[in-house]
């Protein structure tokens, strides 16, 4: 017998089927050309704001790779000047990366979560093998990925905090507060950004223990968001959603990404972009955030873009 709340909310919010039985870019179908031509619409200065966090070995990620073993990236040098020795005078430099891919600022696909065996769109769960990772709802499927109209609902600013409360669960009722508040209107096919100050609170204090929980949406949301016709969302906390949730682990995960398959953008960095916003009163704008071309891939690391 179903007694989770989320898998209901989840069959009544399912979008399997919407845009046919292939399909594997879910929510981003609201990304019309007709809604990225009137994004441009959002450029007013011509301002460039970037919103993601260092890829680095100082990230938030806990020392012991926390529940799902996600580490910090680790940065190396393969090439350093002088190890060629040529009489022109020529010399390069060469290095690369190993991080999971959701330990920086980053997507998760339609591959990342599901339940009941599962994945967005009736895909098996046995889709995702360990050789060559997710067949069906891979990160690189999303592409172009999530560009056109964003808008940034300010929630900690609703509030008057630099930061919510770890254990702050943002209500539907608070997200009409801050449209109205801000004077914005959400169209079908926008991204929706989402800020509580989080990020805020790390950058400025330190990583440690800010994985313990978080501030974010609740189960609540998910219905307000499918009727705004949201093409992704993305928030500046760890996981989106509040933690500890009321129900279960990521409830409202299970619900946007396997139900109605959106993407979800966690670790995004909105303090600049947030005060720009509040100085002239405009919070929509072009955003650019389309993953990495990795194959097979439940994640993507991005930095994504905010023309003003």
């Amino acid at each position: 017998m179903n007694t989770y709340q989320f898998k209901s909310v989840g069959g009544k919010l399912s979008n399997w089927g919407r845009w046919g039985a292939d399909d594997r870019h879910g929510t981003l179908n609201f990304l019309t050309p007709a809604a990225r031509l009137a994004a441009a619409g959002s450029v007013r200065s011509g301002q460039v704001f970037e919103l993601s966090i260092p890829i680095g070995k100082n990230g938030p990620q806990p020392a012991d790779g926390g529940a799902v073993g996600r580490f910090n990236p680790v940065h190396l040098m393969s090439v350093h000047p002088g190890d060629f020795d040529r009489p022109d005078g020529f010399f390069g430099a060469d290095d690369y990366i190993f991080m999971p891919l959701q330990a920086a600022t980053h997507w998760d696909s339609l591959a990342h979560v599901g339940y009941d065996g599962r994945l967005y769109n009736d895909v098996p769960a046995n889709a995702i093998g360990g050789m060559g990772g997710a067949r069906a709802n891979s990160v690189e499927q999303s592409l172009p990925g999530a560009v056109g109209r964003g808008v940034l609902l300010d929630i900690a600013r609703l509030h008057g905090v630099d930061w919510l409360a770890p254990n702050h669960g943002i209500t539907p009722d608070e997200l009409d507060a801050a449209v109205d508040r801000q004077g914005v209107t959400i169209r079908s096919g926008d991204v929706l950004l989402v800020r509580t100050g989080w990020l805020g609170k790390g950058l400025a204090e330190g990583w440690q223990g800010w994985m313990d929980s978080e501030p974010g949406l609740t189960l609540d949301c998910a219905e307000w968001i499918a009727a705004r016709e949201i093409s992704a969302l993305a928030s500046d906390n760890w996981g989106v959603e509040v933690q500890p949730a009321a129900e279960t682990w990521i409830p409202l995960h299970c619900v946007l990404v396997r139900d109605m398959g959106m993407m979800l953008g966690e670790n995004f960095n909105l303090e600049e972009l947030a005060r720009a916003c509040a100085g002239d009163g405009h919070w929509d704008f072009l955003v650019s955030a389309p993953s990495l071309r990795v194959v097979g891939g439940t994640g993507s690391p991005v930095s994504p873009i905010a023309i003003r």
